[in-house]
């Protein structure tokens, strides 16, 4: 066999693999997720997380780059030479996907939070309405203390870098809780792509080659804390969209800063109006006359961001990340995201917030 089909026939024993292994989270949860991967990323966080910048971006942008080179010294051979650069591009996808799986993906295969905290999957109407009055007191609640007026939002006062170091305590707390969710090695960064990101609609990403937290550094700092939170949570090897989100809202709300509360409790709480808006519009409006008119003002503030850099490309790359979550293991695509008002509903059927 010719060497150029190795790695192509390489990827479809990788795919099949991964559908294979799919089929087996208890063994990714006790050999990957919690054997080979925490060593591996702890490596990677020690080494880098004490680097200003991202490498991971600068890794990226170079790849990027040859890769636009490549296509665009290929571009007079694609009707003569297709085959040839066809397998040429599915032998970087090759190696690309099995590096990917080896530093971090392999988690996408591993045991659900559902199952490792015993809690149910699914709620009525009934358990999120009453969920929904609790989260919008105690959301009312603190944000009663960080403002002088119920009617002002609340105006962020740390900075980015503090927030890094500061989310540190939500985690040291939580692990308390949950040794699980023990967090070491701080290597969280603004990331090179912040405007890239805002353009495609995310407020961050993890690199999965070099375990570097990247956070797009350009949207509204209320937002701030809890969205690190969730890429910091992917750090630790979950890779569940609406898990990171769960585990971030608790990263938050576990913080003894005020500040960082009120951006995890906002955070949830406009995850459950939404829930209501397309459940029952008329509950919805009911439920928005008791939430204080500042944190109004917060939702507002991050509608207005995010409108004015909605086009076509977050359309497109929403559309490609739906379906590569849907690869991946994730069937619910880019729902999961709000699927993490399931974990809250239920893991606070019996606790307090």
């Amino acid at each position: 066999m010719q060497r150029k089909y190795l790695l192509p026939i390489f990827l479809v024993i990788e795919i099949f693999a991964m559908q294979v292994i799919s089929l087996f989270p208890e063994v990714v949860e006790d050999y990957y997720s919690n054997g080979w991967y925490p060593k591996m990323a702890g490596l990677w966080r020690m080494g880098l997380g004490k680097i200003p910048f991202s490498i991971g971006d600068c890794i990226y942008a170079i790849t990027i780059f040859l890769l636009i080179r490549w296509f665009w010294k290929k571009r007079r051979t694609w009707k003569t030479q297709w085959k040839n650069n066809s397998l040429q591009l599915l032998s970087f996808v090759a190696v690309f996907y099995f590096f990917f799986n080896l530093s971090w993906g392999l988690n996408y295969c591993r045991q659900p939070l559902f199952e490792k905290l015993q809690i149910e999957r699914d709620y009525t109407d009934a358990d999120l309405y009453t969920f929904t009055k609790k989260l919008i007191a105690k959301t009312n609640a603190v944000h009663h203390q960080l403002v002088t007026n119920d009617s002002l939002k609340v105006a962020f006062p740390y900075s980015q870098g503090e927030v890094f170091e500061m989310n540190l305590d939500g985690y040291q707390n939580l692990a308390l809780i949950y040794p699980i969710f023990e967090y070491e090695h701080l290597s969280v960064k603004k990331s090179l792509f912040s405007l890239p990101l805002t353009y495609m609609g995310f407020g961050g990403y993890l690199n999965p080659f070099t375990n570097e937290a990247q956070v797009n550094d350009m949207g509204p700092m209320y937002n701030f804390p809890t969205t690190t939170c969730h890429e910091m949570a992917h750090q630790l090897g979950y890779a569940s969209e609406s898990e990171c989100n769960f585990i971030g809202f608790l990263a938050s709300t576990k913080n003894d800063n005020l500040y960082f509360q009120y951006s995890g409790y906002s955070f949830a709480l406009r995850y459950c109006l939404h829930n209501w808006e397309i459940r029952n519009p008329k509950v919805l409006k009911q439920l928005v006359k008791t939430i204080h008119p500042g944190i109004l003002k917060n939702y507002q503030e991050s509608e207005d961001f995010w409108r004015q850099y909605e086009t076509f490309i977050e359309t497109g790359f929403k559309i490609f990340y739906d379906n590569f979550l849907k690869f991946n293991q994730q069937k619910d695509g880019l729902e999961s995201y709000s699927k993490f008002v399931n974990l809250m509903v239920n893991y606070y059927q019996d606790k307090p917030l």
